[in-house]
């Protein structure tokens, strides 16, 4: 066993999607340390069994839980309140020194010397560097270290109400201490950053070693087409979209094949939306003409997409492919009810509603959007025409 480890949480089958291709990730780079992942008691014993397969040892934990309502919903993220979890990690002693990684990051080469850093190295929040992001750090495992953490955040609690906030306030000294702790950004690039200096990341993409898909979006809720095993890429996304496509390669190449349909999602997920991705991918038939129960399977999966903000605006979500969705679907003729004899002779007979609602909704749309406007109101009192003058004669 190596002294030193490659060190990620995952807390749902969806989410151990990330898990896997991050370590094949580590592995296709050349590292020649351990991989551990642990995990909390939603993940499924199926991707369980899978996860044995790729790391050197799956370690379940207990789920630490901020309970932090005021603090996350200012970072609008309820759901990284669990992120604590991952303090779990100073408890791995077998191991003299670790590296951190999300599950939702992935490495782009070696980088085996983040081991011969100390205790806490991390690199810059990208929206605030004087705070480190919590994606990748290098540390220590301890016990005392552990305890000291979470008597702190006890005490103190988290200023994000998450792990980033807690670690930041416990390693405070990182801002400006020592400068050999600060990680290159290099290190842990953000992908999807609200703000990202553009030009730098085009200029400097060669050297990135390790990407972070920090935020709502990940990889495996992007648009897929199993058929050409190619991604979607959003168009905000461009800058980085060979390293989503590189994702989703090492995703076809090493996971897929280790996926079962017994992936099911779990009453205790915290992202609902996500729960029984692992166990739909499952039944997608990679680089094959879609059957139309392929087609089923990746509607699914791109409603999950959907639902999770993540929409193909420029494929099958297209304004264009919905809109025609709603003409043909308001051109469909229903079927004529049967008529009866006493149909014919009844007629006080009604128009069926859904005749009704298609024949409105056709007039809607036949209609010019620049109906001329009714007369503007002067809101005085309609001129009556002059009374009719009696005849003289009528005197």
């Amino acid at each position: 066993m190596s002294k030193c480890a490659w060190v990620t949480l995952t807390t749902n089958d969806a989410y151990s999607l990330g898990a896997m291709v991050l370590a094949h990730s580590l592995k296709r780079v050349g590292t020649v340390h351990d991989l551990v992942v642990m995990i909390t008691p939603t993940v499924s014993e199926a991707m369980r069994s899978r996860l044995r397969e790729v790391f050197n040892l799956v370690q379940e934990v207990n789920v630490l839980d901020s309970k932090d309502a005021t603090n996350l919903a200012i970072l609008a993220r309820p759901e990284l309140g669990i992120t604590f979890t991952k303090l779990h990690a100073w408890k791995l002693v077998q191991y003299e020194k670790c590296v951190f990684l999300d599950s939702d990051t992935l490495v782009i080469q070696n980088c085996d010397e983040l081991m011969e850093r100390e205790e806490l190295s991390a690199a810059p929040e990208v929206c605030w560097p004087d705070c480190f992001n919590s994606g990748v750090f290098v540390y220590r495992p301890n016990e005392a270290t552990f305890t000291s953490i979470i008597e702190f955040a006890a005490k103190n609690g988290s200023f994000d109400g998450g792990d980033q906030g807690i670690l930041n306030s416990y390693f405070s000294q990182w801002a400006h201490t020592d400068i050999t702790k600060h990680l290159p950004y290099t290190y842990n690039t953000a992908a999807f950053a609200v703000y990202s200096y553009l030009p730098a990341f085009k200029e400097f993409k060669n050297k990135i070693k390790i990407l972070h898909f920090a935020g709502k979006v990940k990889p495996w809720l992007l648009n897929f087409n199993s058929e050409t095993k190619q991604a979607s890429i959003p168009p905000m996304f461009t800058h980085c979209g060979d390293f989503i496509q590189l994702w989703w390669n090492i995703f076809c190449d090493n996971v897929h094949q280790r996926l079962s349909d017994q992936m099911l999602p779990h009453a205790d997920y915290f992202l609902q939306e996500e729960a029984g991705l692992a166990g739909a991918l499952a039944q997608v038939r990679l680089g094959e003409p879609r059957s139309s129960e392929q087609e089923a399977y990746e509607a699914s999966m791109r409603r999950q997409c959907w639902e999770s903000g993540n929409i193909d605006y420029t494929g099958k979500d297209s304004f264009d492919n919905i809109w025609k969705k709603i003409q043909e679907t308001l051109e469909m003729k229903p079927e004529a009810p049967a008529k009866s004899a006493d149909d014919d002779n009844d007629k006080s007979s009604v128009t069926p509603p859904e005749i009704e609602i298609k024949a409105t909704a056709q007039k809607l749309i036949a209609s010019n959007v620049t109906t001329p406007k009714p007369a503007r109101s002067t809101n005085k009192p309609t001129p009556q025409p002059p009374a009719r003058q009696k005849s003289k004669k009528s005197k």
